[in-house]
Formats: structure tokens, C-alpha cells, sequence
């Protein structure tokens, strides 16, 4: 569409009855394309402003925005409008060409050739559909490509590909998602579907609301398509998502093994000064009584590594507890506590603890029946006072 200061004129491309190019990128006015075709001003705005998909469909035309097409359909008219910097481009060539070969088909009903309307109808659909499955596949390798090297090794060039494709496959999984609403809109508006038989109007034929069995199984047809696409891409999307939470989940566990490392050579590091440190306090140059004894050396080296591997081994055991995490708790300390239990509170270990947790059940369970039986008991001794009272 030229792109005026005042946007008072339209580009379009016309294809008369019989397929034949009339008109090449013509120049209309807005007001004398309303006038000629019976369209309203906000028709026009969907089709010159609008990015979302839509599919009007009005008393003698039929008004198709989706993706790069934007056509407006009679009942022996064509018009393709020029959208903005996608002239020139191969699908619109494509569509172009696949139009020309439909609109020169004749209607018959033997051979179960369309009306006039409804071939270009089809034609829209063919190249919306081929433009989604051929940008699906665009999209969609590079990440399947993605997440099968992450299987393998994972490293920051993977992650940051894998940033970049998954925000072009949720740029596309809406798109795709957008064209097949606007299919499902119209497919669920039955007025509209039977106001889509132009040639029709044009004879002076009328139709039933509810007889629209042609196009209603045409647009099925390619909803179905559209809707296989945009399952793909959220299929994909989740596998996604799957892959960056099972990232997340190593590189933390990554991270704590280093913590983990990073500790254990800070335990050992403070055995070692532990057992020293004795050592430190007989190095100093003042007399200490044990200078002319003959089991001094070994009596402070034997002191100070007993000391040192005490520290080491208390260190590294504690370590080991606060590492064991389970459902219960910290390690099997809590599990025994019964802190943080699930099923109840254990004594004996793994088997105790669920034998344990289940009796605490049944019993809690026995107590309430118990509970309500009194209860019961005691409404009926209250109604069977009430009524002697009555009767006195």
C-alpha cells in the first residue's frame, strides 16, 4: 500500500471472472474503493493498518487479512492489495501464480469445481498455510538441533542459541495461533458462512443460514493444518521449557557439588591448622620444658594429628548430614525425629517409619468415628428428653 502523507490511495492488483490480470498495481482512492465495492471505512482500516488476521466476510464481498495477503473477494472480482515491502517477495509471486490457475477453473458441479468466491478463497488459504509450514520448519530445526546438542554437553553458546530461537518460535507459535483463530471465528458464525456464497447473491438465489456444508468443510480443512502447526510449535515450545528446567536443575546440582568440594577443602584446611596450632605455640623461641625430652617430638606430632583428624572427620560427618535432604527432612535424623515427617513419627528407620505413619492414621481415624458415634448418641438422648417434656 503507498504510504501517502494524508493515506488517501490504495495500490491493489485486480483478476477479473476468467483469471485474467485487468489492473497492475492500481492506484485507488479509499473513497471510490468504498463507493465501487460497498465497503465501510473500517473495512479498509483492516486491511491498510491492521496486523491482526481477520476474515470479514460482508454483503457482496469478502475481506481476508492474513499474513502477508490481503485481498478483497466478489463474486467475479479480485483484488490483491500490495502490502508494504512484501511485493516483490516469492510467496507473493507464488500466491499470484496458484490464483490465476484457479480463477481460469469453471465452475462445474460434476467435477466438484468451487464457486468463483470460493476458489480464491482456497487459494488464499493454500499459500497462508505453505507460509506457516515453511516458517515452522525455518524455526523449528534450529531448535531441535539446539536441544539435541544440549543433550550431549551443555555450555553458554547452547543456552544463548537456544534464548534466541525459542523467543522466533513463540514470535511464530502466536502468529500461527492468531490465523487460526480468525479461521474459528468464522467457522462458528453461521451467518457469516452463508453470506459467503456471493455468486449466489449475484443470481438472486437465496440460502439458508444453516446451509453452508461447502465452505464450512473448506475452511475445516485448512483449520485443521492451521491448527496442527500451532500444536507443533507449543509442542516444541514445551519441550523448551522442559529442556531449560532440566538445565537450571543441573547446573544447580553443578553448583552444589563445587560447594560442596569448596567445603570439604575448608574442613580439611581447618584440621590441618587445628593440629598446628599446638605446634605454633612450641615453635615459639621460649622455654617450654620439653627441649631435653626424648618422647616430646612424637608426643606433640602424635597430639596434633589425632587433634587435626578428630576436627577432619567430626567436619566432613556433619557435612554429610546436612547434605542428606529427603522429604523428611535433614538425612535420617529428621526422618527419626519425626520433625518434618509425612506419614508419622518413626523410631526404627525406613520400614517402621511407614508402619508407624500408618497405625497414626488409622488410629486418628478410629478416634473421629469414636467422636462421632458420642455425638450421635448424645442428640439422640437429647430429642428423646425433648419429647418426654412434650408428653409431660
Amino acid at each position: 500500500m503507498t504510504r501517502s502523507a494524508n493515506e488517501l490511495k490504495i495500490r491493489c492488483t485486480e483478476l477479473d471472472e476468467n483469471g485474467n490480470v485487468t489492473m497492475v498495481s492500481g492506484e485507488f482512492k479509499k473513497s471510490e474503493l468504498i463507493a465501487k465495492y460497498g465497503l465501510l471505512p473500517r473495512d479498509l482500516r483492516k486491511i491498510d493498518s491492521s496486523l491482526l488476521p481477520h476474515i470479514l466476510v460482508r454483503p457482496s464481498a469478502i475481506l481476508i487479512n492474513l499474513l502477508h495477503l490481503r485481498v478483497l473477494i466478489k463474486h467475479n472480482r479480485v483484488l490483491v492489495f500490495d502490502a508494504y515491502g512484501t511485493s516483490d517477495s516469492k510467496s507473493q509471486s507464488v500466491f499470484m501464480y496458484d490464483l490465476d490457475s484457479k480463477l481460469r477453473q469453471k465452475e462445474s458441479q460434476a467435477n466438484g469445481t468451487l464457486a468463483y468466491e470460493f476458489r480464491a478463497l482456497e487459494a488464499v488459504l493454500i499459500s497462508v498455510t505453505l507460509g506457516l509450514e515453511k516458517e515452522f520448519e525455518g524455526v523449528s530445526d534450529p531448535v531441535v538441533n539446539v536441544l539435541r546438542d544440549l543433550e550431549e554437553d551443555i555450555d553458554r553458546d547452547k543456552l544463548r542459541h537456544l534464548l534466541i530461537y525459542s523467543k522466533k518460535l513463540g514470535t511464530f507459535e502466536q502468529k500461527a495461533r492468531l490465523v487460526r483463530d480468525a479461521m474459528t471465528e468464522l467457522l462458528e458464525a453461521d451467518d457469516d458462512l452463508a453470506s459467503m456464497y456471493l455468486s449466489e447473491k449475484a443470481a438472486g438465489k437465496d440460502r439458508s443460514e444453516n446451509d453452508h456444508t461447502e465452505v464450512e468443510m473448506l475452511l475445516e480443512s485448512y483449520h485443521k493444518v492451521a491448527d496442527e502447526i500451532v500444536q507443533a510449535a507449543e509442542n516444541l515450545v514445551s519441550s523448551i521449557r522442559n529442556t531449560e528446567e532440566i538445565v537450571k536443575a543441573i547446573l544447580d546440582a553443578n553448583r552444589n557439588s563445587l560447594m560442596l568440594l569448596d567445603l570439604r577443602f575448608s574442613i580439611l584446611t581447618l584440621s590441618i591448622t587445628a593440629g598446628t596450632f599446638v605446634a605454633a605455640l612450641y615453635g615459639m623461641n621460649l622455654k617450654n620444658f620439653l627441649e631435653e625430652s626424648d618422647i616430646g617430638f612424637f608426643s606433640i606430632s602424635a597430639w596434633c594429628t589425632i587433634f587435626g583428624s578428630f576436627v577432619a572427620v567430626y567436619g566432613l560427618t556433619r557435612l554429610r548430614k546436612v547434605q542428606r535432604v529427603s522429604m523428611w527432612g535433614h538425612g535420617h535424623g529428621g526422618r527419626r525425629q519425626g520433625g518434618m515427617g509425612l506419614l508419622g513419627h518413626g523410631k526404627l528407620g525406613a520400614g517402621r517409619d511407614c508402619g508407624d505413619g500408618g497405625l497414626g492414621v488409622i488410629r486418628s481415624s478410629e478416634a473421629l468415628m469414636q467422636r462421632e458415634r458420642a455425638l450421635t448418641r448424645r442428640l439422640g438422648n437429647a430429642e428423646k428428653s425433648v419429647e418426654k417434656s412434650l408428653e409431660g
